[in-house]
């Protein structure tokens, strides 16, 4: 099934005994991350903490189970999302020769077009609340290990173009916090993130990015698929839940991200 943020994922997680709640205060530096890493290790559920010292709980240990990653992108198991991606992905890359070999793909790219995402007139469910002076501050960014060279926003999707093929991706790349308004991103050269920034940089230009954190658990887990090269990350999010991606165009650049997303940087 198809979930509208993760808020509606947790309710599903509380429904099948899968959640720890804890509302006593827990540092997110540090101590939030060393529950998570001992609680894990032990079979445990997820973790929602409801007192971070900010506005803002925070859900960990989401996908640290395969009954929990099941749930996820609403399946009864993994074998089966693995089966049913094996299967479309592999009539989509085989060559083909002649009409009749091209025919037999016609039923998978038709599969394939329903659930391609589609872009949305207006505003988005994201951007009831817009902070006009951002303060990354706000958020319950974790620092996970003691010599961790400080804070990380650690399942980030972030958004890119290309300047000239206007190839977009949805990658996942951790954001170190350096102050208020300011990250630094850690992308490996052969990602294709750090393509598109090369290409910006060739041109001399400002690479716009925008950042997706939470929405459907479905869209952190295509962001870190390994696709196909072209293949949209929303593409394989909407064949997952069944259902298109709705995009909104974002408030300070041209990007589209899912209009149901919980915060866009």
């Amino acid at each position: 099934m198809p979930y509208n943020g993760l808020t509606q994922f947790k309710l599903s997680l509380q429904e099948e005994n899968e959640l720890q709640v804890i509302s006593e205060f827990v540092d997110p530096v540090l101590e939030i991350a060393e529950l998570a890493d001992r609680y894990v290790k032990t079979g445990g559920r997820a973790i929602l903490f409801t007192n971070t010292g900010t506005s803002f709980p925070l859900i960990i240990n989401m996908f640290a189970s395969d009954k929990r990653m099941s749930m996820a992108i609403g399946r009864d198991n993994l074998e089966d999302a693995a089966q049913e991606l094996e299967t479309i992905f592999k009539k989509i890359s085989k060559p083909t020769v002649g009409l009749i070999d091209k025919l037999k793909i016609l039923p998978g790219l038709s599969k394939i077009a329903s659930y391609m995402p589609s872009k949305i007139r207006g505003r988005g469910a994201c951007q009831k609340n817009i902070i006009s002076d951002p303060d990354l501050d706000i958020l319950p960014v974790l620092k996970c290990w003691p010599h961790d060279g400080g804070r990380f926003i650690t399942l980030p999707i972030v958004h890119t173009v290309h300047p000239e093929t206007a190839e977009v991706n949805a990658g996942m790349y951790r954001m170190q916090i350096l102050d208020k308004k300011t990250t630094g991103m850690h992308w490996h050269r052969h990602k294709t993130g750090a393509n598109h920034f090369e290409a910006w940089k060739k041109k001399g230009e400002r690479m716009p990015v925008s950042v997706v954190l939470g929405g459907d658990p479905v869209y952190t887990y295509s962001a870190t698929a390994p696709l196909p090269e072209g293949i949209d990350e929303y593409i394989l999010a909407g064949f997952l839940r069944k259902k298109k991606v709705k995009m909104v165009k974002c408030i300070t650049n041209d990007l589209y991200v899912p209009e149901d997303a919980d915060f866009i940087i």
